[in-house]
C-alpha cells in the first residue's frame, strides 16, 4: 500500500481552517463543530505541528511519544499565546487568540512539511490511521497499578487544563470601568489650546466624553470660569458612546491665570466631582 506521506501535516492545516470558519463565521460559531474543532486546535494540533517540525523522521520519536508529546505542547503553546496576548491591546480575547494560535499552527505546520521534504523518503514519518490509533491505546496501556493512576492523573489534568483555557478564551475579558474625559484645541488635537486671549475675544475648545463603564451612565457636566459657573448640561451615554461637542468661550477681563474648569459628575451623585479638567488662561 502507498505510503501518504505528509498527510498528518495537510490534516492540520485543513483542520486549522476550519476551526477558523466554525468559530468566526455567525452560521457556524454556535454550533456544537465549533467546540469541537476548538478543543482540536488546543489540545493536539499546535503541539504536534511543532513536533512535526523538531522530529521530521520516523525514528526520531515513536508513535506514544509523539502523540503524548502533541498533548502537552498543544496547552504549554496556547497558555504562552495567552500570556502573550494578555500584554497586549489585543487582550485574552476568542477572535484574536484564535488568529494567533491558528496562524502559529499553520506556520509551524508549512515549516514541519518543508522540513520533512528534504528528509530520505524511507526515512520520513508517516501517518497510518490504524497504525496512530493502535499508538494512542497503547499510551493507556501500562504495567503497574501507580502508572495507571498517573495516566489517569495526567489525562485529568490536561482536561482541566483545556477546559480553563477554553472557558478564558470563549469569555470576554471586562476591563477596568471608566469614562474618558477630554478636551481637545481648535484642530482637534490635545495640543494649541487657546490660553492668550484679549478681552473680549473668544476661545474654542472641544469638549469628549466618552462611556466606558459598561452600563447607561447619565452625566452632568458643569463648566466654570473663574469659578463661576458658564454652562451646565445633563449627558446620558451608553456603554461605548461617545459625547464631542464644540465649546465657545470669552474671558471679561484682561487678568492672568484665569481658570477654566471643566466638572463631570456621575449621576445620581451631583455633589462628588467625578472627573475635572481646566484651563489657564491668561488674558492680555
Amino acid at each position: 500500500m502507498k505510503e501518504r506521506y505528509n498527510l498528518d501535516i495537510i490534516l492540520v492545516i485543513l483542520s486549522t481552517f476550519l476551526c477558523m470558519i466554525f468559530v468566526i463565521l455567525p452560521v457556524f460559531n454556535e454550533t456544537l463543530i465549533r467546540t469541537i474543532f476548538g478543543l482540536i486546535l488546543i489540545l493536539f494540533m499546535s503541539g504536534y505541528s511543532l513536533i512535526s517540525f523538531l522530529f521530521p523522521k520516523k525514528n526520531d520519536l515513536d508513535n506514544i511519544e509523539r502523540i503524548g508529546f502533541s498533548f502537552g505542547l498543544s496547552i504549554a503553546i496556547t497558555v504562552l499565546v495567552g500570556l502573550v496576548l494578555n500584554y497586549t491591546s489585543f487582550g485574552i480575547r476568542l477572535i484574536p487568540s484564535l488568529i494567533f494560535l491558528s496562524a502559529l499552527t499553520i506556520l509551524l505546520s508549512v515549516f514541519a512539511y518543508i522540513r520533512r521534504l528534504k528528509v530520505p523518503i524511507g526515512e520520513r514519518f508517516d501517518i497510518k490511521i490504524g497504525k496512530q490509533f493502535k499508538a494512542a491505546k497503547e499510551l493507556l496501556k501500562v504495567d503497574s497499578k501507580t502508572d495507571k493512576i498517573l495516566a489517569v492523573l495526567l489525562i485529568c489534568s490536561m482536561l482541566f487544563a483545556s477546559i480553563t483555557i477554553i472557558y478564558t478564551i470563549a469569555t470576554p475579558k471586562q476591563d477596568a470601568k471608566f469614562t474618558q474625559f477630554y478636551i481637545l484645541g481648535p484642530n482637534g488635537k490635545a495640543d494649541n489650546y487657546p490660553t492668550n486671549l484679549t478681552y473680549g475675544e473668544t476661545g474654542n475648545i472641544t469638549v469628549g466624553i466618552i462611556n466606558h463603564e459598561y452600563t447607561d451612565v447619565s452625566y452632568k457636566m458643569v463648566i466654570k470660569l473663574n469659578n463661576i459657573p458658564i454652562k451646565e448640561e445633563n449627558i446620558t451615554l451608553s456603554n461605548g458612546a461617545k459625547y464631542e461637542k464644540p465649546f465657545t468661550f470669552s474671558i471679561y477681563n484682561d487678568n492672568k491665570n484665569q481658570k477654566l474648569e471643566f466638572l463631570l459628575y456621575k449621576l445620581p451623585d451631583d455633589k462628588y466631582i467625578y472627573q475635572s479638567l481646566h484651563l489657564w488662561i491668561n488674558g492680555q
